[in-house]
């Protein structure tokens, strides 16, 4: 067991707080928590693991960034096309939101993009209403950047459907009534967002825009705070795969990765979303954060309920589990059937 101690002022990270013990997780892996860490209204549970060996996919980000994908339009606003144009794997995750095209898109699945994977389409909802058009000096057939992941697990739970199948598998009538609640969300994580700063997050060029909101430069200036504080502790140690994070002393979320690499490489941009959702949180009543017992039962809750299993198309399939707590999907690639590329908890 690893006792975290209050080495922050040596370590320049005097507004975080770090206590408790570390605690198994009974979730099929030799997962250990460590924490929690502590920002204001934000606690962060470390999850330890084995990490599996070999290369390290490219995030969407950076993939991106290098133009070694194509994220492009279908003219549809639950689909898009992606493709591997390079020589890399490319991890793309449930929650990454894409810059651009004829409206900025949140896509809904976890995936592992083999190179040259070829043209393959995969379901996204909007987050920007109204706009059908190019935006500024924008590519309105193709996607920029993907440097925000979705700061809201209320959306993410209606992004997943709280019981399959998903939005690939689902009814028009199911599809529109999701997408509305996208929609929703987004005015809810603005609205929250807003007050919580004293001023609109909302941006000229596209005021329902999600993405132009999570830019603003006063929530960036917010978040930086969170980041200094928290940010270096997830980077300390070898074998981190993940993470939980309570909000106002309530578990919210948790992500877990097969690699220390892989987290090392999310860890900025998920980061970044738990803050959002603790800053729009902000005004509510300040709580103790929860017991290292209760984020390791979190993890642990959905090991037992019924599993289902659901194609992701040619590049993998999700896995899903529910629990009276627990949403748990488990993203898998088409083979090796034993792997595994993305672990998600989302609280009910």
């Amino acid at each position: 067991m690893t006792t975290w101690n209050l080495l922050a002022a040596a370590l320049s990270l005097c507004l975080a707080q770090f206590a408790g013990a570390g605690a198994r997780a009974d979730t099929g892996d030799d997962y250990r928590l460590s924490g929690p860490a502590v920002h204001g209204n934000l606690a962060i549970y470390f999850v330890h693991g084995k990490s599996r060996s070999g290369p390290v996919p490219l995030t969407l980000a950076e993939a991106l960034a290098k133009k070694t994908i194509k994220v492009r339009e279908l003219g549809e606003v639950n689909e898009l096309q992606v493709e591997n144009t390079g020589g890399e794997e490319i991890f793309i995750q449930s929650g990454d939101i894409v810059k651009g095209g004829q409206q900025d898109r949140v896509l809904t699945s976890s995936l592992l993009l083999k190179p040259h994977s070829g043209p393959l389409r995969i379901a996204s909802f909007c987050v920007e209403q109204g706009r059908w058009s190019a935006r500024g000096g924008e590519d309105v057939k193709e996607f920029s950047s993907a440097n925000a992941s979705l700061p809201s697990r209320t959306a993410k739970i209606e992004m997943a459907g709280k019981a399959l199948p998903q939005i690939d598998g689902a009814d028009a009538d199911t599809v529109s009534k999701r997408q509305r609640e996208i929609w929703k969300s987004v005015t809810q994580i603005q609205g929250k967002l807003s007050s919580s700063l004293g001023a609109s997050v909302a941006a000229a060029p596209s005021r329902t825009s999600l993405q132009l909101a999570l830019e603003n430069g006063g929530l960036e200036r917010a978040q930086a705070d969170y980041v200094k504080a928290l940010q270096p502790l997830g980077e300390q140690d070898g074998d981190i795969v993940g993470y939980v994070f309570a909000v106002n002393g309530k578990i919210n979320s948790a992500d877990v990765y097969p690699s220390n690499g892989l987290f090392r490489k999310m860890w900025p941009k998920l980061l970044r979303a738990s803050a959002t959702e603790a800053l729009g949180e902000r005004n509510g009543p300040a709580l103790p954060a929860p017991p290292i017992a209760e984020a390791t039962g979190f993890l642990a809750s959905p090991s037992d309920a019924p599993s289902v299993e659901k194609n992701a198309g040619t590049q993998g399939r999700i896995e899903m589990r529910e629990s009276a707590k627990t949403l748990f999907m488990e993203a898998k690639p088409a083979a090796p059937a034993s792997a595994w590329v993305h672990r998600n908890y989302l609280a009910k």
